[in-house]
């Protein structure tokens, strides 16, 4: 019988290996990022290899499965430039530690979210600007939660509950501890915002599914109050967001405040939470990497209002951009649609406000996308911009993205673990898109 600690370590450890041997090819750019594109594809295929034989998590393995993909399709699909080679070694660090808390059965697991809490604020830190001074608010919060991290493991209950909660507040942000998130998919360098977008979420829900079971009612209340709150909060300015990564920051902020509503209610995190948070963040990466095509083309600094008609001049580009955004805005038949609805027909309905709220910030996901989609491709197509449809790694980052969505979508609800929650509601579910 294989050991499960050593499997553990295994998986984690060939990003952490893959980190380093992609360092020791610094001065060329284009090695650096096709090794660590390898050693991405060969974590993924370790998870693969090895995932019967680990403990799995209540969550179930779709993480496991989710956090090498992503950092593949998020090194894959940016450009090669000296400025990027840190961040595509700092992918593999973040992967390896990522891994390594959702594996680890020992003190490994908080030490990991510790060091990724704090190399967020590390790197947040280094790319600060004065122009944008929110990002010491950013900075802030990923100390905060690194220190409550910290805390949680010295500290008895009920204040290690308390702890523990606060760093998953921060991680899968839950106002008002989400300036750590939007910051992040704002200031961070290269591709890491696309791949952190669902790699802290991941974390968070994993340490979520401890604490819940833990927690007091008036908690539990609270937490339920402050996610409505946050569900119709994220809708509301990402209709008001004219900069694509803050309108996709919101975004995700809206859909993850969704899940800790449900998740308070119940007091469970189930595999249908991860299919929920992990095709959120997937297709809010997917969307981050279309934009960053944009940003290859036009300068880092684009304005999007001056972008549009981009669909006569890169047909490629607008066919799988408009289907990550179908996906996006929770739309049948892709994943996002799947894990809301599995959560929505098996879980209970303590607020029927809650409900409404939570139904009405999910419609206004097609408001607030759709108007991006239409601002940046149809409309009047400038002549004087030159327009260079998708480059081969970028069509087939994007192209993983939605395959991936789409396949989450049709697969049945149990593929990923067994989920022993499901309601009587259930089969009615399963009729309206997942079980063939």
């Amino acid at each position: 019988m294989k050991d499960g600690t050593l499997i553990s370590w295994l998986v984690a450890g060939i990003p952490l290996i893959g980190a380093l041997a992609s360092a020791t090819l610094w001065s060329h750019p284009d090695r650096v990022k096709l090794s660590s594109l390898i050693w991405s594809v060969a974590s993924f295929g370790t998870v693969v290899g090895f995932s019967s034989d680990l403990v799995a998590p209540p969550e179930g393995l779709l993480p496991l499965y989710l956090l090498p993909l992503t950092a593949a399709v998020s090194i894959l699909g940016h450009p090669v430039h000296e400025d990027y080679r840190l961040s595509w070694v700092m992918t593999l660090l973040f992967l390896g530690l990522g891994l390594c808390v959702l594996t680890s059965q020992n003190m490994a697991g908080p030490v990991a979210s510790i060091l990724i809490l704090g190399f967020v604020a590390a790197l947040l830190y280094r790319y600060h600007s004065a122009l944008w001074p929110m990002s010491w608010w950013g900075i802030g919060i990923y100390g905060l939660g690194a220190l409550c991290a910290a805390a949680s493991i010295v500290i008895g209950p009920p204040l290690h509950s308390i702890a523990s909660l606060l760093t998953c507040a921060v991680l899968l942000p839950l106002v008002p501890f989400h300036d750590g998130h939007l910051t992040a998919l704002t200031r961070l360098p290269g591709n890491l915002p696309s791949f952190i977008v669902l790699l802290l979420p991941i974390v968070g829900l994993h340490g979520l599914a401890t604490v819940l079971p833990t927690i007091t009612d008036v908690v539990a209340s609270t937490v339920s109050f402050f996610a409505l709150m946050g569900a119709l909060y994220g809708a509301i300015k990402a209709l008001a967001q004219s900069r694509v990564r803050l309108l996709l920051a919101y975004g995700s902020l809206s859909f993850i405040s969704m899940l800790w509503w449900f998740a308070a209610s119940t007091r469970t995190v189930t595999p249908r939470a991860a299919m929920l948070v992990g095709t959120v963040c997937l297709a809010t990466s997917g969307l981050l990497v279309a934009w960053q095509v944009i940003r290859t083309r036009y300068g880092d600094d684009v304005d999007p209002q001056a972008i549009s008609g981009l669909a006569t001049g890169m047909p490629h580009y607008a066919v799988l951009f408009s289907l990550l955004a179908l996906a996006a805005m929770g739309l049948p038949p892709f994943g996002v649609f799947a894990g809301f609805m599995g959560l929505l027909l098996a879980s209970p309905f303590p607020s029927t406000v809650g409900l409404f709220i939570t139904l009405l910030a999910w419609l206004t996901a097609s408001w607030y996308i759709m108007q991006m989609v239409q601002r940046l491709l149809f409309g009047i197509q400038r002549q004087d911009l030159r327009h260079t449809d998708l480059f081969n790694t970028e069509f087939a980052s994007l192209l993983m993205v939605v395959l991936v969505l789409l396949a989450l979508g049709l697969a049945p609800s149990t593929l990923f673990a067994p989920d022993h929650t499901v309601s009587q509601t259930s089969a009615l579910m399963e009729s309206l898109a997942w079980d063939r």
